[in-house]
């Protein structure tokens, strides 16, 4: 807006500076003429500086309002800032809390290394705990739950190194509580799925027993010979040729 007005002022005064001296003298003499030039020039000048001080007023003001709207951004955004430093650090220790409690749980799912009839397998800290529980269960003497637990065991880990000892137990807590035909089963599949367990000529032997329990003395004596024959170094073997005298 300034080099306008200085523009349009100067050009007002080359106007009034070439104006002819012979249309001048027709209304002034030379002295007046000189006169009105320099009043012109006089009353230009101070009109400018009047402008410039007006403009340099204005810019003050100008330079002091954008001062002020910087002094307020700069609160303003030290105030984000220190929202945003607040909620990182917030973010950050809720991290760490999430990564250690995560670590944690990550711990508690980590196998193990168990021995486990003679075998070395790896454990889940889960699958240990329920195993003990129902081994536990049935130490008490409380079958049902016992059983209840060794049947969720083998439905939540089927292959876990304690398949074959847990059939055994369950089938257990089945002659505890003379379900014999499911003490059957229960112990056949750990013949048959687990031949080489250490448990699994005792599990014939339970099973000839079951079957004794159901008056079914040639599947008994027959269950017996299958101890003699598939495992005759074992103390099963010898307790099922007593039994098979008895059963004479």
């Amino acid at each position: 807006m300034k080099t306008p007005i200085k523009s349009i002022l100067a050009a007002a005064l080359i106007a009034a500076s070439s104006i002819p001296m012979q249309s001048q003298a027709a209304l002034f003499d030379d002295v007046e003429a000189r006169r009105a030039i320099i009043d012109l020039r006089a009353r230009v000048d101070s009109l400018n500086n009047r402008l410039e001080g007006k403009a340099d007023k204005s810019t003050n003001l100008d330079l002091a309002g954008q001062n002020e709207q910087l002094r307020l951004e700069v609160a303003r955004l030290r105030g984000q800032i220190e929202v945003l430093a607040n909620d990182v650090a917030n973010m950050q220790r809720r991290q760490k809390d999430f990564y250690t409690d995560l670590d944690t749980r990550l711990r508690k799912m980590e196998p193990q290394q168990a021995t486990v009839d003679g075998r070395q397998v790896e454990i889940l800290p889960a699958e240990q705990k329920t195993y003990d529980a129902a081994l536990a269960m049935f130490k008490a003497g409380d079958y049902r739950n016992a059983g209840t637990t060794f049947s969720n065991f083998l439905r939540l880990y089927p292959q876990s190194g304690y398949a074959g000892a847990a059939h055994y137990w369950l089938g257990n807590t089945y002659y505890a509580q003379r379900d014999y035909r499911n003490a059957i089963a229960s112990h056949q599949t750990v013949v048959n799925s687990f031949p080489d367990n250490p448990k699994a000529p005792e599990a014939l032997l339970t099973i000839a027993s079951s079957y004794v329990e159901l008056k079914d003395k040639p599947a008994a004596k027959k269950t017996l010979e299958q101890v003699v024959a598939r495992y005759p170094d074992s103390q099963a073997a010898q307790t099922a040729q007593e039994r098979m005298a008895a059963l004479r």
